[in-house]
Formats: C-alpha cells, sequence, structure tokens
C-alpha cells in the first residue's frame, strides 16, 4: 500500500493541477467537437490524446536546467533535417515538407515550433548579464534560418508559428520599440515586393479573403461554407451533431482546420464564449508562470510558449471567420492530428517543469 501511494505521488507530482484541467477540458471538448464532425476518426483522435498526456508528462518530469542542455544540440539538428527536406524531402501537394527515414516519414518544421524558443531563450540566459543590440542581431539570424527554410518549401502556416514563436522570446527578453516600430514600417514598405515573392496559390488566398464570392465554388468555397456554419450557430447553436453545414459535408476539412466552424455552428456563440474563456485562462496560467519562474530561460519559455498558444487560436479563429487567409494553422487542442497536439502537449509539459522547478526552490 505505502509503494502504492509513493508510485501514485510520483506519477502526479510534476503535473500543475490548473493547467491539467485547462488540457483536460479543450481535450474533452475537442473529442466531442471531431466525434461530431467525423465519427471514424474520434477512435484515432483518442489514441493521440493519450499519447499526447505521456508526452506531456515526460516533459514535465525533465527541469528546466536540463532543456537548457538541449537546446542547441536540438536546433543545429533541426536546421540540418529541414535542409535535408530542402534537398531530398518527398514532394505532396506541390509542397516538400516530409523526410522518410525509412521506417516512417518525419516533419522536422514541427520540432522548430518548440526549439526555435528553446535556443533563444538558452541564448539570452547566456549573455543575460551584459545583453547589447548585437545579440538581438544575432538571435533575429538564429529565428530566420529555420523560418526562411520552412517558408520555402513552402509551409506559410508553420513558418508563420515558428516566426511567432522565436519572436516572443525576443520581445521578451527586451527588444526596443523602437526596433519593433521599426521592423514593421520595414514590413509594410516591403509588402509589395514580398506580393511578388508569394507563390500563385498564397497570392489567390490573400485574394479571396478579399472578395470569396469571385469564386465561390473554388477557391473561396472554404471561406463562404465556414461563414455561413458561424453565423447560422446564433448564440445557442443547432445542438451537438445537429450542424446543416458539418452534417451535410459542406464544410470542408471540418474535423481539421475549419473545427471551430464546427463548433460555432452546434453550440453557437455560447459555446465559442466557454472555449475562449478556456484558452483566456490557459495563457493566463501561463505568463503567471513566466512571471513567477526563477531564470531568464524559464521566464522567456514560459511567457513565448503561453503566447505561441494564442497566436495558434487567434490565426486559425482569423482564418476560419473570413478575416485572415487560409494557411493552415490548426485550432489548439482542438483540431483533429497528432503531430500538432503532441507539439503543443510538450508546451504544456514544459511550462509544468517551470512551475515545478520553481515550487522545489521555494521548499
Amino acid at each position: 500500500m505505502n509503494f502504492l501511494r509513493h508510485w501514485l505521488r510520483r506519477l502526479v507530482a510534476p503535473i500543475d493541477p490548473v493547467l491539467m484541467l485547462l488540457t483536460g477540458i479543450l481535450f474533452t471538448y475537442a473529442f466531442l467537437a471531431i466525434y461530431s464532425a467525423s465519427p471514424e476518426r474520434a477512435g484515432n483522435q483518442l489514441m493521440n490524446t493519450l499519447v499526447a498526456l505521456l508526452v506531456m508528462r515526460v516533459m514535465a518530469q525533465i527541469p528546466p536546467q536540463r532543456l537548457m542542455h538541449m537546446a542547441l544540440p536540438i536546433f543545429v539538428g533541426g536546421v540540418i533535417l529541414l535542409i535535408c527536406v530542402a534537398l531530398f524531402g518527398d514532394i505532396s501537394k506541390g509542397a516538400r515538407r516530409w523526410l522518410n527515414v525509412g521506417f516512417m516519414r518525419i516533419q522536422p518544421s514541427e520540432l522548430m515550433k518548440i526549439s526555435v524558443p528553446l535556443t533563444l531563450a538558452w541564448y539570452f540566459q547566456k549573455y543575460e548579464a551584459h545583453l547589447r543590440l548585437r545579440d538581438f542581431g544575432i538571435a533575429a539570424v538564429l529565428l530566420m534560418i529555420p523560418t526562411f527554410l520552412i517558408a520555402r518549401q513552402p509551409d506559410l502556416g508553420t513558418a508563420i508559428l515558428v516566426f511567432a514563436a522565436g519572436f516572443y522570446v525576443i520581445f521578451f527578453a527586451g527588444l526596443p520599440w523602437k526596433i519593433i516600430i521599426g521592423m514593421i514600417v520595414s514590413a509594410l514598405a516591403a509588402a509589395p515586393v514580398a506580393w511578388t515573392l508569394l507563390h500563385d496559390y498564397q497570392q489567390h488566398r490573400i485574394l479571396t479573403l478579399i472578395d470569396p464570392e469571385k469564386d465561390p465554388l473554388g477557391k473561396g468555397f472554404h471561406i463562404i461554407q465556414s461563414t455561413i456554419a458561424i453565423g447560422s450557430g446564433g448564440f445557442f447553436g443547432k445542438g451537438w451533431g445537429q450542424g446543416t453545414q458539418t452534417q451535410l459535408e459542406f464544410l470542408p476539412e471540418r474535423h481539421t482546420d475549419f473545427i471551430f466552424a464546427v463548433l460555432s455552428e452546434e453550440l453557437g456563440l455560447l459555446g465559442n464564449l466557454f472555449l475562449l474563456t478556456i484558452y483566456a485562462l490557459l495563457i493566463g496560467r501561463g505568463l503567471m508562470i513566466a512571471a513567477n519562474a526563477a531564470t531568464l530561460f524559464s521566464r522567456l519559455m514560459a511567457g513565448a510558449i503561453s503566447m505561441i498558444f494564442f497566436t495558434y487560436a487567434f490565426v486559425n479563429m482569423g482564418m476560419v471567420s473570413g478575416i485572415l487567409p487560409v494557411v493552415g494553422v490548426p485550432l489548439p487542442f482542438m483540431s483533429y492530428g497528432g503531430t500538432a497536439l503532441v507539439t503543443l502537449s510538450v508546451g504544456i509539459g514544459i511550462l509544468m517543469s517551470i512551475h515545478r522547478s520553481r515550487m522545489l526552490l521555494q521548499q
């Protein structure tokens, strides 16, 4: 009996109850939404969730100090894999994103969502005592290398997420506002040139955002059907499993990128407000952990992870509701699929690790 009690105590020791509760609510909400949108995939999503929970538990056990020592080797390995993708990767639907390693295919860009903020946080921790403007420049170069390699695959959605994750670290490290304003002005000035560098399908997505009715049965179909589903849900929704756009399969990618439209149609504005509240609490808890973290590395990592949850949610909801171009960003913890779910669960595990490290120092 004592052995069992000791084993259970060790099992739950690194688990932050608040993060676990919020994540559990999202997992449950996701399962119900996916079961309604695509019942045949619900079993697979349950398995993905169990794997994600296991990964979360493992990451929560790894001390932040050890994560910091692992940062640079993981980053270098990830960049090498991205270069290998560019040279030897498998082409699917016009994009070269996957690397065949014999017994399986891997997508190295997913690794960079965690590796990039991890490495930048390590860099700023290393030079914390005498940070200079040059250090922010070096950090920017480290960020742009994987971002460029991912964008040219092309995978604009993942490139945005990787860039955002790294930028949050640089921002929290103390990037001067005059530099940020200069970057915004430069980006606006370079927009016409950037437009010419976009692939045809990327330009079409932006044009479709401006006027989806121009091609209602083609490139505008996704946005039109999605906005119909969102609007038809009203305040209380049509009821779980009763959404016409969803159940009659007018809504494309309803179990992945457009799962938010399913929730909007079936659970209405009330269901969306509940989801937004859970996201707000999750991000708030992460930022609280960041504020109380013991080291600069931990503060930067916790802050960046918390804000990347916001970026996932904002970009997905924006593209589904027709205010942002469709770039293939999943709704965090809600969209069907194992890769993104595991990546996000790694982030939750790191937050738990940072919180546990702080608690151990206080004892």
